[in-house]
């Protein structure tokens, strides 16, 4: 007697595989010093021993705070030396140094 499988239980089962998997892989990159709640160790059990429950669990408790893709940690611009969305100490192009573009337009004209 052949077993069937439906083409919707295994898509089911390869997100899942791909969620514990990606949780795995975040858990063990993620310095100990960001990770909440727990010490890394256990939340590397966790993921490993309850899989898809401890993943869940892993993204909502344990992971770090959001952190935006082009500046950094979101925190307060209050000396906090970390760079935040508002101001404070937002990462400049060097287009935007006026300072920078002098120099340039002094080695531009140095080397004519």
């Amino acid at each position: 007697m052949a077993y069937r499988v439906g083409m919707a239980s295994v898509i089911i089962g390869l997100a899942l595989l791909a969620l514990w998997l990606y949780c795995l892989f975040d858990v063990i990159t993620t310095p100990e010093q960001d990770v909440r709640n727990l010490p890394k160790f256990l939340w590397v059990l966790i993921v490993i021993v309850l899989a898809d429950v401890g993943a869940l669990t892993w993204l909502l408790v344990g992971r770090p705070r959001r952190h935006h893709a082009v500046y950094g940690p979101v925190g307060d611009a209050m000396g906090s030396g970390r760079w935040s969305e508002s101001g404070g100490n937002v990462p400049r192009g060097p287009d935007d140094d006026p300072e920078f573009l002098r120099s340039l337009e002094r080695r531009l004209r140095d080397e004519d």
